[in-house]
């Protein structure tokens, strides 16, 4: 099986967060807090639409408009279906909703001393120190994650991913919304454009998405590798040893083939002061072991580094030990206790940082992590058997509808 896909780094300068990674090498242009169409959607302090990088309220989880999460032209909003298409904000899903079963490994809790950190923790977190944590660990405020009701039709797509890898189900496309790094579904920049829609008991991740229009209709839709996972299904237990998740050595939207929308931090969650989730992070392909992954990731992307080097689908933790008051702020210590007690996993290959919405940067710096947390700040948990990507041919069924 070749090597599917292989996630050049892109740098770009530590002020300004963007997509983690681009495929083309190719930076997204510049992105605009929207509303997310037909699901809750965070607006303005005044129900009126949202400007971008400011003003953003919480998304609405009541149905109420105005202060509680209006948005749209309308000001209505939440979750019964009535927000409008230009408003504010990063998340359009309600607190709650599309989640996986809240009894998943995925939600464990993994602070206590009981929990087994792996044997090469030290190893990997000192060569990540000396070589590959730069400035240190940023935000990228570079996501949307949409919601779509019942009456969101779904729209078949051109695909160009693996089979079987790849999902080929039509995808809904709620009006108003817009994929990663991009104002509308075009994507223009070249980047990553995953788009992440949730509608009923499912997410929907794309990458490389595209509308020619921009549009929700009309135009022509075309994307990379599609993935629908069943979130009434617990992904973090194996399938019949060895396969596990949706099976070893298969593709997906991003290159470990682990659910994105789950693990992205919004700023619903810091305003609640307690993110309750574990979260997705990237480094650069040189700092990731070469054909390497441990579970709960089944795929690598294009790494290239030393034995000394995280794999893919590492978590880590945040020692217990680290001093919460070296931080800058309220929402940077909501952010690291979260990493104290869930964690982050590494996902893909990029730039140093957290995945989130692009509405966070109204409630944290997107650079109050760095220089403040070391690599040497973290551990690994026990990650397991190491599989060789080479070694796995990826069976599956793809869901065609």
């Amino acid at each position: 099986m070749p090597l599917s896909r292989s996630r050049p780094q892109v740098f770009v300068p530590s002020a300004r967060p963007r997509s983690a990674r681009a495929r083309s090498g190719a930076l997204a242009s510049a992105l605009a807090c929207l509303c997310l169409g037909i699901a809750a959607c965070g607006g303005s302090t005044s129900g009126s639409p949202g400007s971008a990088g400011s003003g953003a309220g919480q998304a609405g989880s009541t149905g109420t408009a105005g202060t509680t999460g209006g948005s749209g032209t309308s000001g209505t909003a939440a979750t019964s279906g009535g927000a409008g298409t230009t408003g504010g904000g990063g998340s359009g899903v309600p607190s709650g909703a599309c989640r996986f079963p809240a009894g998943s490994n995925m939600y464990a809790d993994i602070s206590g001393a009981n929990v087994q950190v792996d044997s090469m923790s030290t190893t990997y977190m000192n060569a990540l120190q000396t070589s590959g944590w730069g400035s240190g660990l940023g935000i990228d405020v570079s996501f949307t994650l949409l919601a779509a009701d019942a009456s969101v039709a779904r729209r078949p797509f051109t695909s160009s991913g693996d089979n079987p890898d790849c999902d080929t189900a039509p995808v809904p496309l709620p009006p108003g919304g817009n994929i990663e790094g991009e104002t509308d579904y075009h994507c223009s920049g070249g980047g990553d454009c995953h788009l992440l829609v949730c509608q009923g008991t499912r997410w929907y991740e794309l990458y490389q998405a595209d509308v020619t229009t921009g549009g929700a209709t009309g135009g022509t839709f075309t994307g990379s590798c599609l993935v629908v996972w069943d979130l009434t299904h617990d992904y973090w237990v194996s399938m019949s040893p060895p396969s596990f998740s949706r099976g070893d050595g298969c593709n997906g939207a991003d290159a470990a083939d682990m659910p994105m929308a789950a693990l992205i931090l919004t700023a619903d969650d810091i305003r609640s002061g307690t993110v309750n989730h574990p979260m997705r992070f990237t480094i650069p392909n040189a700092h990731i072991q070469t054909n390497v992954y441990v579970h709960p990731a089944t795929h690598i992307g294009g790494p290239t580094g030393g034995t000394d080097q995280l794999p893919y689908g590492a978590h880590l933790r945040l020692k217990s030990t680290f001093d919460l008051t070296k931080l800058p702020s309220d929402a940077a210590r909501v952010v690291a206790r979260a990493l104290q007690k869930y964690g982050m996993y590494l996902t893909d290959g990029g730039n140093l940082y957290i995945s989130a919405t692009t509405d966070v940067s109204q409630v944290i710096d997107p650079r109050a992590l760095r220089n403040n947390i070391a690599a040497t700040d973290f551990e690994m948990i026990d990650g397991g058997t190491r599989y060789n990507w080479h070694q796995q041919t990826c069976a599956r069924t793809v869901v065609t509808n």
